[in-house]
């Protein structure tokens, strides 16, 4: 049996992670500036977060996620399937079960 330690995966998931949050803070009009003061850290550090370049403890990544208007929640393994099946679209005509509602 092979496994495939965390290492291997760890900088996938944080290119993975700065993608996101690098859509979110452009959809929201934001710079990295704006990002970093509202997050309490560095610019050079939400730059590096954003790259995936750095990993961060999950209470930076949380004031990150919200600054950019996004929320972190841990959801079983088990449970994604059905928690993407809710939130995306399954083609062009197909809306997504639950729309966030501006404020």
């Amino acid at each position: 049996m092979t496994r495939i330690g965390i290492t291997r995966l760890k900088p996938d998931l944080l290119n993975e992670l700065g993608d996101l949050l690098r859509q979110a803070r452009r959809t929201g009009g934001l710079t990295q500036e704006q990002v970093a003061d509202l997050a309490g850290i560095s610019r050079p550090r939400y730059r590096d977060i954003e790259t995936g370049a750095a990993a961060a403890r999950i209470t930076t990544l949380m004031n990150v996620s919200r600054a950019v208007g996004l929320e972190i929640m841990l959801v079983p393994q088990a449970m994604v399937p059905a928690v993407l099946a809710l939130v995306r679209p399954h083609d062009d005509d197909d809306l997504p079960a639950f729309a966030a509602q501006p404020d």
